[in-house]
């Protein structure tokens, strides 16, 4: 038996998405909408039997010890409450999520990349209220020039978002894979079906 074949059999766990264990603050809501807050099923495991975090919903899949079985976590909850930052980092992931990932000109979600309303080459800064997220097209079509003087306009005025409205904004975007029992703690808020 080829080494190749034994790490991937040891390694994956018939998918799936390999047992990923959603992973919830003390309040029962997700660290993470966007990217969606997601342990492995081994450090989900090493946590609970470390009691670090409480098993809220688990997997029908088992794995085994000598001396021992446990159910994979498919949904933990933290001890300790991580307080959310109220100000979110200036990144290219957070500037697209906030501006739903379209481009701020003509409302395209291809080629994005992002683009200063005052060109840096008249002074604007890179900062929440100057950078939009733009197709490559536009980006290009507007070039160097101030937004008054290329024939352009911004669907949206480009604020700096709370970490609240990014969290709010990420829940647009499911994930690939949502198993069954990550349901109930991605959309407890959602209005119910009559």
């Amino acid at each position: 038996m080829s080494a190749e074949f034994r790490t991937a059999f040891v390694r994956s766990l018939a998918d799936p998405r390999n047992y990923s264990a959603l992973v919830l603050n003390a309040d029962y809501r997700p660290l993470s909408y966007c990217p969606l807050s997601l342990w492995p099923w081994q450090t989900s495991l090493k946590a609970a039997i470390s009691k670090r975090v409480s098993v809220v919903a688990e997997y029908d899949k088992v794995v085994r010890s000598p001396s021992t079985q446990f159910r994979l976590p498919s949904v933990v909850a933290l001890h300790d409450f991580i307080r959310p930052s109220a100000e979110p980092a200036f990144t290219r992931f957070h500037l697209f999520l906030r501006d739903e990932f379209k481009c701020q000109y003509c409302g395209s979600t291809a080629e994005l990349t992002f683009d200063h309303v005052v060109p840096r080459s008249q002074g604007g800064k890179t900062t929440w209220t100057n950078v939009v997220t733009a197709c490559a097209r536009c980006n290009l079509g507007k070039g160097a020039k101030h937004l008054n003087d290329s024939g352009m306009r911004l669907r949206r005025k480009p604020q700096r978002p709370k970490s609240e409205q990014l969290l709010n904004i990420g829940r647009k975007f499911p994930p690939d894979y949502l198993h069954q029992s990550w349901i109930d703690f991605l959309y407890w808020d959602a209005e119910l079906e009559p």
